[in-house]
């Protein structure tokens, strides 16, 4: 029986010296696991993110220059009108009146011209035949400039009181659909320092834009001519297309956030798209089809060399001069890592162009896995030593006390 006890305890030791020896033991035995990403080809795109709102591209304010009571109207919202039809009419009793009024005056300040002016022509005559004196011959030329002047001005005013009239008769100064109407009939709107909108009126629902509000961070990626997609909460699910039309300059400061104002082309030939909607707008400001992409991080991939020694892993590293500049990558071919040369063109987050030195397929390595113990060769995250004023994770604490 003791026996036994001495031969199932050195079993139990042997199978610890075991463990430890594949958890702490020589590199020669530790197994590696390769992390690779091919070469392919994808396209590149990076988007800018806003929102905005959906209006129409020409959209016209009908008012009135003319005090008065509103008399007819003849559209509706939703109305589709033709450029000069008759969409409204104000009442014209006191527009008439006035019209009345100033013809009246003009025909007195004519009669009174006419009878100036030959009274003026024969006091001439007789001045110059010094026949009468020159105070009564000023007098004449007196009354003549003077009764000229109202004639004249009654012209005037009757031409003003025609215009006015003509006011009365509200037309559609474009071809569209009415959007709004802001009176009802018998209403009486008031003309003074500021023309008050009666009708709201879109000239093309086919052709929409989108207003959004890009933030100043981003604005400079932005720029005319490029795709645009956006999506609206009315059609759930549905991706609009568009175009950066236009990048205005000037600048919106709300709550300290600095935007600007991009327009965007929108197609609407399903009219779809109404005034007024908010859209989430996606600006693609980089865009490259069917170009040679590797993974950035395969650019910073740094092998083990002791590592790669103790499994028998051949390691062909270059001569780089210039590693500010140069850029290389770690091609694997069985057991055999070579670092190779690349050019690179557009680089993001996600995605680097390859303009040379790979081909498509090929298998660069981005990471080496030591099993059990994580990754191995990839770059220095930075100091890990932390702050004592930061939280600690949890469970830090009794790992410490343990310790």
């Amino acid at each position: 029986m003791e026996q036994r006890k001495f031969i199932t305890v050195g079993r139990l030791l042997l199978g610890a010296g075991i463990c430890a020896c594949c958890c702490f033991g020589c590199s020669k035995g530790e197994k590696i696991t390769w992390q690779t990403e091919r070469v392919v080809r994808s396209t590149m795109s990076e988007m800018v993110s806003a929102t905005g709102t959906v209006e129409a591209v020409t959209s016209v304010d009908v008012g009135t220059q003319v005090s008065g009571i509103i008399d007819k109207i003849y559209v509706d919202y939703n109305s589709v009108v033709k450029k000069g039809q008759l969409i409204a009419e104000m009442d014209k009793v006191t527009l008439e009146a006035q019209l009345a009024s100033q013809e009246a005056q003009l025909a007195s300040a004519k009669a009174e011209y006419d009878y100036q002016q030959k009274n003026y022509a024969r006091n001439k005559v007789l001045f110059e035949k010094e026949l009468i004196s020159d105070s009564e011959y000023e007098t004449a030329t007196y009354d003549y400039e003077r009764a000229k002047s109202a004639y004249e001005q009654a012209e005037a005013n009757i031409v003003s009181a025609r215009q006015n009239l003509g006011y009365a008769v509200i037309t559609s100064p474009i071809d569209g659909v009415v959007i709004s109407r802001e009176v009802e009939e018998g209403q009486t709107v008031a003309a003074g320092f500021e023309t008050p909108t009666l009708f709201t009126i879109a000239n093309d629902l086919t052709e929409m834009e989108v207003i959004a509000d890009v933030d100043e961070a981003d604005i400079g990626q932005v720029q005319e001519g490029q795709r645009v997609t956006f999506t609206v909460d009315a059609y759930r699910g549905e991706i609009f297309e568009g175009m950066v039309t236009q990048v205005r300059l000037e600048a919106t400061v709300e709550s300290n956030v600095v935007t600007y104002e991009v327009v965007i082309s929108a197609p609407n030939p399903e009219l779809k798209l109404k005034p007024g909607l908010t859209a989430t707008v996606s600006i693609y400001t980089l865009e490259k089809p069917n170009v040679l992409t590797i993974a950035p991080k395969a650019m910073r991939f740094v092998p083990d060399e002791a590592l790669a020694a103790a499994n028998d892993i051949i390691l062909k590293p270059l001569q780089v001069e210039n590693p500010a500049v140069q850029k290389t990558v770690w091609i694997r071919n069985g057991q055999t890592l070579e670092e190779r040369e690349v050019k690179i063109g557009t680089t993001t987050t996600l995605m680097a162009e390859v303009v040379g030195g790979l081909t498509e397929g090929q298998e660069v390595v981005v990471g080496m896995e030591l099993a059990g113990k994580g990754a191995i060769g990839a770059p220095n995250p930075g100091n890990t030593e932390s702050s004592p004023f930061m939280p600690k994770p949890p469970g830090s604490e009794k790992n410490n006390k343990k310790k």
